[in-house]
């Protein structure tokens, strides 16, 4: 049997401890049954996890941001308690779709959108397709560099690979079991973050269908239009960087920075690609600063 992106953890098990689990709710749109945190009252922060995580992984930054701003952060498709209907639902464009349709369904138009990794390329292209108004963006280490030259396709096609291989996965969320192995996963972003953090990590990675989902998203994800379109991006970027991230490279903001010139760059010393996990009061205060600076 193969794995479904639909297979999602089971939020009467896993969900009853989650962090902010008080501002947890399910909302509803075409394909998607989505798991979001909503917190605060204010001005509206949309917070976008990336690759691999959910919105555990503002579980100490979004109550700090929900002090002033509702903050609302969705689990994206395929990512934790999030159900989609579509194994499509994974790539860069399809992602747009349903977070516009989410918001829609919230009617909520966001003062200011911060996406960590992969969550910061959704967080451009809702921008630069006119969705999210004059709202700066924060980029958080975000993964907005393509895979280079003949290693792409390869790359791609063996994420897919592995997406439809219930094997593979199986074999993945085995490993998971072992906690040690999850420690040295996520210490190779260059991050080190609190047990807390590690044990839901591994609760997801340990999930077949968070798997399958994460790998699904890699394997589809292709960041050559964007890329070729953020030079035409006139709403307010803010490229927030950990110098010690290995997962993705200080380079790739600069290089960003070439194509946007009004962007602006904040070195974060001693932090890895996790650096809202590891120093969220730090990244909460970039954030309330630049939403209450505002366009």
């Amino acid at each position: 049997m193969s794995t479904s992106v639909a297979d999602r953890p089971d939020w009467a098990v896993e969900g009853l401890d989650w962090p902010n689990r008080a501002a947890s709710r399910f909302v509803e749109t075409p394909g998607v049954t989505w798991h979001i945190q909503d917190q605060g009252d204010g001005p509206t922060v949309l917070l976008l996890h990336g690759a691999g995580a959910a919105t555990h992984s503002w579980r100490d930054l979004l109550p700090l941001l929900a002090s002033s701003f509702r903050v609302i952060a969705p689990d994206l498709p395929g990512h934790g308690f999030t159900r989609s209907q579509s194994r499509q639902d994974l790539s860069l464009p399809a992602m747009t779709r349903h977070v516009r349709a989410l918001l829609e369904a919230l009617k909520v138009q966001p003062s200011l959108v911060a996406g960590h990794s992969a969550g910061a390329a959704v967080a451009l292209r809702l921008s630069l397709d006119g969705l999210l108004g004059p709202a700066p963006v924060v980029s958080i280490n975000g993964a907005l560099q393509p895979f280079a030259g003949m290693v792409a396709p390869v790359f791609q096609g063996l994420a897919m690979g592995l997406f439809a291989n219930p094997l593979a996965v199986r074999l993945f969320t085995s490993s998971a079991q072992d906690p040690a192995r999850v420690r040295r996963v996520l210490e190779g972003t260059g991050s080190r973050i609190d047990e807390r953090g590690l044990d839901l990590y591994g609760r997801l990675f340990r999930n077949a269908g968070h798997v399958a989902g994460t790998l699904g998203m890699m394997g589809q994800w292709d960041l050559r239009t964007l890329r070729r379109d953020l030079g035409r991006l006139t709403t307010p970027l803010h490229l927030v960087v950990g110098a010690g991230d290995l997962a993705v490279p200080p380079s790739v903001a600069r290089g960003v920075l070439e194509t946007v010139a009004h962007a602006q760059i904040m070195t974060l010393t001693g932090l890895g690609h996790l650096a809202h996990e590891e120093r969220p009061d730090l990244v909460a205060e970039i954030i309330r600063k630049l939403a209450e600076k505002g366009p």
